[in-house]
């Protein structure tokens, strides 16, 4: 027997799915945002008409370069605002719900953040480790990528002095904006970032390197030829089963393009496959300005990013969109009987 919880969640879906039907104005039309739907995996409602995070987040100066907890509680971010210890710093924001208003972003201090440039935070799927990249701390040259650990995966001022990931995966050039992948299938970690070392195409390019299990030094980076353009192509955010992902790239090296800098998303059956040439996600999401540096909720459902388009506050404002899971194993797990 059905519980009540359950049956109100399959009338939800049914809903849904005929809404996306009709075509719900609700809903942006974005070519390219319904994800991968490959041997019946997740399938997505379009993207919806991006948000302001408002003034409680962002602020008169640049606002950049998120990253949201597991739980949705706790958004990292970048800023240069007066108060912070030099150039750009990262940055929280608190909520007690899903459904309450962001709270005061509080620098996370100098077991993160240095007198450089600190930024492009990312965490570990356990909500453990932080990684991001900085020009403060020294290293091999550049930007470097740098890890801290915490115990408590939900104290955000537990974090313990920042690591550099060293000269195996960093090189003496820029090696910026990472994210995690750990595939459970396999027990590999992968490590996906941008440098501009030199052997790919473009300035910024995409690279990976990995790592079995949580702990160990990641091996030598290689690149990510499909997903790396003739110009700059930055940011990356990856949904939790590794078959989607999210990146910024130049619209000058790739068709569609909308504005200088775009969201573009890229799929793939398995992890073991190659990614399939990104797409544009479209002017529902992008404009004619500067749109970058995408970060995914857990459940693949919200995402943020920056944006230098009209009638923000500051230089980059950071936006959420967000997107309804139409069919996979949440929704499976939400409809089936107790």
């Amino acid at each position: 027997m059905k519980s009540l919880t359950a049956v109100q969640s399959l009338v939800a879906v049914t809903a849904l799915l005929a809404a996306c039907d009709s075509h719900s104005e609700s809903l942006v039309s974005a070519p390219g945002s319904i994800s991968a739907d490959v041997d019946g995996g997740s399938a997505f409602s379009d993207w919806s008409t991006p948000v302001n995070l408002g003034p409680m987040v962002n602020s008169g100066s640049s606002d950049q370069h998120a990253a949201i907890s597991k739980d949705g509680l706790s958004l990292y971010f970048s800023s240069d605002r007066p108060g912070g210890m030099g150039g750009l710093d990262i940055y929280v924001t608190q909520r007690a719900s899903a459904d309450d208003p962001w709270g005061p972003p509080v620098n996370l201090g100098p077991n993160v953040n240095t007198a450089g440039m600190d930024l492009a935070p990312a965490f570990s799927p356990d909500g453990h480790l932080l990684y991001f990249h900085s020009g403060g701390r020294g290293g091999c040259g550049g930007l470097d990528l740098f890890v801290s650990r915490r115990h408590d995966s939900r104290d955000d001022f537990g974090w313990r002095p920042a690591e550099n990931l060293g000269c195996v995966v960093n090189s003496a050039f820029n090696d910026a904006g990472p994210t995690i992948l750990e595939d459970e299938g396999t027990g590999v970690t992968t490590l996906i970032f941008t440098s501009t070392r030199p052997g790919g195409p473009g300035d910024f390019d995409i690279y990976q390197s990995t790592r079995v299990g949580d702990e160990g030094d990641f091996g030598p980076a290689t690149l990510v030829t499909e997903l790396s353009g003739p110009f700059r192509d930055t940011r990356t955010a990856i949904s939790r089963d590794g078959l989607e992902l999210f990146l910024s790239s130049d619209v000058t090296g790739r068709p569609n393009g909308v504005g200088g800098q775009d969201l573009w998303v890229s799929t793939r059956p398995t992890t073991s496959d190659p990614w399939s040439e990104p797409v544009n996600l479209g002017p529902g999401v992008n404009t004619a300005s500067f749109d970058g540096a995408p970060a995914l909720s857990f459940d693949g459902t919200t995402l943020y990013f920056f944006s230098n388009r009209p009638g923000g506050l500051g230089g980059n404002d950071l936006y959420v969109t967000t997107r309804m899971q139409l069919r996979g194993p949440d929704v499976a797990a939400a409809t089936s009987p107790n």
